[in-house]
């Protein structure tokens, strides 16, 4: 996943050892170890806490309750195992970070939508919206958009600029590693020089990172969907853009430049259609929403659009249906290399196109069966998404979610929380 950021004040310093009574960078150390396990981990016991982080006992009590007087975080009973039953004595406790003790903004800029969501410390929503727009051409528009949704959504809310850790901003292009540059000839015209993650902040106010939407549709999957616990994915985004993004030993794979997973520009067709890219053939020209509702406006002599078509599937339209599965097929031969040359345990789809469901897998499915080695084959499965158009809006937030422990840490520093809900 290629990620470019926007830093508002300094790195955290690394050192270890006990919070109490020792240099602000000890400190430093023991709150950010901790806030990173309850990040990583979720709610945990304090006996938890000390082996996850390796600090003594008394370093974990002198942290959680300096965390706990901020804000940060809270204790509370355990839930009760399976079965309903406790161990007689004293209830266990956890220790959690506080859902509103801060907030992630997440935005997904597609071809030709806009979604914001704010969501909680937990990852969960509490506020959503969407906007239909055409994108390529308008940068600077489509950014002035992106930046109203979220200060209407955080005033409708009563949340406090300050009480944002960050903003996470996944887009339907390429984004080059480090600089954040969007590599949009072809793709998105109107934002060649565009350096969203600058022009986001100047517009919020906000510490900004940018990723690709593929890249944030498998963080979303992955964090919150159908890819939770799974070390091996790819996934695929069939929108008006095609797109991919690998995940191996639950690590993002990024490749050189950070372009790794555009699978929408793989040769699928001898001599076929040109691409926006300017290439012949790419997947992206026989296969996207748009390509295929394009087909249908052809056969049927009058504009058909993406979401027609998926309505018309939805109908059980004859025409639809087919064009549907023969895309799929061509979708399904370039998985199917793809899973031979990364062994993923899992493939998930998303995107406008997943919504066709098993009309759209079982073409996919048989391409890899076809077309892969069996034993790799056998080891993979296929699903559709379980976020739908939520996946990268909220892949995008817990980008931004990923920094908590640093953002909290800073503020636990400066003595409390820089603004909770008003």
């Amino acid at each position: 996943m290629s990620e470019h950021e926007h830093i508002a004040g300094g790195a955290p310093t690394t050192s270890g050892g006990a919070v109490t009574n020792e240099p602000s960078s000890l400190r430093d150390e023991g709150r950010r170890r901790v806030l990173q396990a309850l990040y990583e981990s979720g709610a945990c016991r304090r006996a938890d806490l000390i082996r996850l982080t390796a600090l003594s006992r008394s370093t974990v009590s002198s942290v959680v309750a300096e965390l706990a007087a901020n804000g940060i975080v809270e204790e509370h009973p355990a839930p009760s195992p399976a079965g309903g039953l406790r161990d007689l004595g004293r209830p266990a406790v956890v220790v959690s970070i506080v859902p509103d003790a801060g907030y992630a903004v997440g935005v997904d800029i597609g071809h030709e939508h806009v979604r914001v969501a704010v969501c909680g410390l937990d990852g969960n929503a509490v506020a959503e919206s969407e906007s239909r727009r055409e994108v390529d051409l308008a940068p600077q528009e489509t950014l002035d958009l992106a930046a109203d949704q979220v200060t209407h959504a955080l005033t409708e809310h009563n949340i406090d600029p300050g009480a944002v850790i960050g903003l996470g901003l996944g887009i339907a292009a390429p984004v080059t590693t480090g600089s954040g540059r969007i590599e949009a000839s072809g793709i998105m015209p109107g934002w060649v020089g565009v350096n969203p993650v600058d022009e986001m902040h100047v517009r919020t106010g906000l510490n900004v990172r940018v990723i690709n939407d593929a890249d944030a549709g498998a963080l979303g999957e992955h964090t919150y969907g159908a890819a939770r616990g799974v070390d091996d994915l790819l996934y695929v985004r069939l929108s008006a853009g095609i797109g991919a993004a690998v995940i191996a030993g639950r690590r993002p794979l990024r490749g050189s430049a950070g372009l790794a997973g555009e699978l929408g520009h793989v040769h699928a067709v001898e001599n076929g259609p040109i691409c926006r890219c300017g290439n012949r053939g790419c997947l992206e020209t026989v296969a996207s929403p748009v390509a295929i509702a394009h087909l249908l406006s052809q056969s049927r002599h009058r504009p058909v659009t993406s979401q027609e078509l998926m309505q018309l599937v939805d109908d059980g339209d004859p025409g639809a249906r087919r064009a549907v599965e023969d895309a799929a097929t061509h979708v399904g031969l370039a998985i199917a290399a793809a899973v031979n040359l990364l062994n993923p345990q899992l493939v998930v789809i998303g995107g406008d196109l997943a919504q066709a469901g098993e009309l759209l897998l079982q073409p996919v499915r048989t391409a890899i069966r076809r077309a892969v080695l069996p034993a790799t084959a056998a080891q993979v499965t296929v699903v559709c998404g379980q976020l739908g158009e939520h996946a990268e809006v909220l892949g995008a937030a817990s980008l931004a979610l990923a920094d908590m422990p640093r953002r909290l840490n800073s503020r636990a520093r400066m003595g409390g929380l820089a603004g909770r809900s008003v």
